[in-house]
């Protein structure tokens, strides 16, 4: 270390010191300044691309909120339109059987009508028999002009056994 002191020299320490000097000049305008406007532009470059990430994430959490939104829509619309059909269903159901019942009824009813016509017709047709019976009955015993009224008495019983009824 010595020997450095010893050979000091200002002249050369000027130069040496003037060059670098004017070599931190020179890299401070045509190195530093474009590296940093470099590293600027890439720092801000990392920014946008960050908050362009930031605003894409923030849509996508838009979108799956929209998504899921149109989703319950969907799902209520459908609960809506499966319980519009039940009721359709059930009125139509209800209708039917109300429909059914009438018709019922109203077969009832003639059935009951056409019963009643029968058994008044039935009646009619026996009540004419009864009088035809009866009349042939009084002729036979006008005819024979019995004179004791055990001998009517006992052609009435005979007829009277005779006779079937339909």
């Amino acid at each position: 270390m010595e020997k450095l002191i010893s050979e000091f020299s200002f002249g050369l320490f000027f130069w040496q010191l003037f060059l670098f000097v004017g070599l931190l000049l020179l890299l401070k305008k045509f190195a530093w300044g474009p590296i940093l406007e470099a590293v600027h532009a890439r720092e801000e470059g990392i920014q946008d691309a960050l908050a362009a990430a930031e605003n894409a994430k923030k849509e996508m959490q838009n979108l799956q909120a929209d998504n899921e939104q149109l989703l319950k829509d969907a799902r209520a619309e459908r609960d809506a339109m499966l319980k519009e059909a039940r009721e359709l269903k059930d009125s139509i159901v209800s209708e039917a059987k109300g429909e059914a019942k009438e018709a019922a009824t109203k077969m009832i009813e003639s059935a009951k009508a056409a019963i009643d016509q029968e058994k008044h017709a039935a009646l009619a047709e026996l009540k004419n028999q009864v009088a035809t019976l009866s009349i042939g009955i009084a002729e036979k015993v006008l005819q024979k002009e019995l004179a004791a009224p055990a001998d009517q008495l006992k052609l009435v019983e005979g007829m009277l056994e005779e006779v079937t009824l339909n």
